[in-house]
């Protein structure tokens, strides 16, 4: 009896973790993994302290090398793009990008874990020399040899997202001169609300950041080479331009043949399947399930690509899967220079396109008791809930300090995905120790204000 083939499609976190589960899983398969780039597999989130000089080599900064699967019945192939999809046949079309060879791959099953591309302003100019994409191995060894170029002295980044943050903080860290513009109101607009926004946007301003919001660009303007950024209003010097201005889905292969929305986004079922027959979808590049939103929506994370590979391999050969991917929260972190925060689930902006009505409140307090003093490591901390308006249930937070709360967030990731509702965290058991926190912990008084209980001083 032949092996069953499981063919993968893409390189990132969703392929990685497929390969891994179908090793730990099964005995008999033959494994065939494409992957479009050279490089296999670059980790995009940690450019900025490939930038910074903070990782070991930037051939490190990847999930593996294909050398780290020499198992006989796993064939990692990079620099082939799939660009076909022959359903009838349970086939894919292969071209090798070095030698334009095309070929034919059969396969039992197939997962799509094709996930996204930057997205480059439409704008005059776009071609111009220095105006650079912030995701992938080339470009972030392009990003960093310009930084490192002396006669590079102004850099205008574009986009006020998790990578804009990224890309202008390494930036100022370099010592250029740093301008962040985005068509949005404030920085981090639809990760944070405004009360943890002003917050940022101060301290990128006061690390030299000059920080422009609802900015309409209109042209990037030079000879060959860019030398300034312009809006509607304005005109930026730019010896170098870093678009992070989105993503969108890689996609467009699969149009006709794949089910998808409007935008590009793969459809799939309560069981991650397409309307293929054995084709499967995780990743970036799908609708993935939202616990909070109770829908599907993009949500471009490696954590949530990850734990779709795991449910989907977990079922792979089962006719009816026996239960639904149960879904994600969406959690995500990041530090805007001595500032950390980490954020779960829903806020205003993400529940108002996800048609959830939802209550917030917002929380300042010290991290530790009040007999520490600010020198000892007393620093003011911040906590946002988001939660249903009448039944208390938790669907979102986020958490701020320059202290490192973050694993704070993963706290309320956990009360999110299990439906805890504001009594249920107001009332949790944590430890307490002032050295580190207070006899009511930082989640339990942030519930307990939510709720409109009397302020615990101590």
């Amino acid at each position: 009896m032949s092996k069953e083939r499981v063919v993968i499609v893409g390189a990132s976190h969703g392929g990685h973790q497929a390969i891994l589960e179908l090793l730990s899983r099964y005995d008999d398969l033959e494994i065939t993994l494409y992957e479009a780039g050279d490089f296999v597999s670059f980790m995009s989130c940690g450019m900025e302290l490939y930038l910074e000089d903070r990782v070991t080599d930037v051939q490190d900064v990847r999930n593996f090398r294909p050398t780290d699967f020499p198992q006989a019945n796993v064939h990692i192939l990079n620099g082939h793009t799939v660009t076909q999809i022959n359903a009838d046949d349970q086939t894919v079309q292969v071209t090798n990008n070095a030698t334009n060879e095309t070929f034919t791959q059969p396969y039992d099953k197939l997962i799509l874990s094709s996930g996204v591309t930057p997205r480059s302003l439409p704008v005059p100019g776009a071609d111009l020399t220095n105006v650079f994409l912030m995701r992938g191995y080339d470009w972030a060894t392009k990003i960093k040899a310009k930084l490192e170029d002396p006669a590079v002295k102004h850099v205008t980044v574009i986009g006020a997202g998790y990578i804009g943050i990224e890309a202008a903080e390494a930036s100022r860290r370099a010592g250029k001169a740093v301008t962040l513009l985005d068509v949005i109101d404030r920085p981090l607009g639809t990760y944070l609300d405004a009360e943890m926004t002003t917050l940022l946007a101060q301290k990128l301003t006061e690390q030299g950041v000059n920080v422009q919001m609802n900015a309409h660009i209109t042209a990037y303007t030079g000879d060959t080479h860019v030398r300034a950024v312009k809006t509607t209003t304005d005109s930026y010097p730019s010896d170098l331009v870093i678009q992070a201005a989105g993503v969108q889905p890689a996609t467009d292969w699969l149009r006709g043949t794949v089910d998808l929305d409007q935008r590009g986004w793969i459809k799939t079922d309560e069981y991650l399947r397409t309307n293929l027959s054995n084709v499967f979808a995780v990743g970036d590049a799908t609708l993935a399930y939202s616990i909070p939103a109770g829908k599907q929506v993009p949500i471009a994370l490696a954590t949530v690509a990850r734990r779709e590979a795991r449910y989907v391999v977990q079922h792979l050969f089962e006719t009816q899967p026996a239960v639904p991917f149960k879904g994600v929260v969406g959690s995500s972190a990041l530090s805007v220079f001595d500032e950390h925060f980490a954020q779960s689930g829903l806020n205003t902006f993400t529940a108002k396109r996800a048609g959830v009505s939802v209550a917030k409140s917002f929380f300042q307090t010290a991290l530790r008791p009040q007999y520490v003093p600010v020198s000892q490591g007393n620093p003011q901390v911040y906590v946002q809930l988001f939660y249903h308006p009448l039944s208390h249930q938790i669907l979102g937070g986020a958490v701020l300090s320059t202290y490192d709360v973050t694993a704070q967030g993963n706290v309320l990731a956990l009360a999110i995905q299990q439906k805890l509702r504001l009594e249920d965290l107001a009332d949790a058991d944590f430890f307490f120790q002032p050295g580190f926190d207070r006899q009511w912990s930082l989640l339990n008084l942030a519930a307990q204000h939510a709720l409109g209980e009397v302020p615990f001083q101590n």
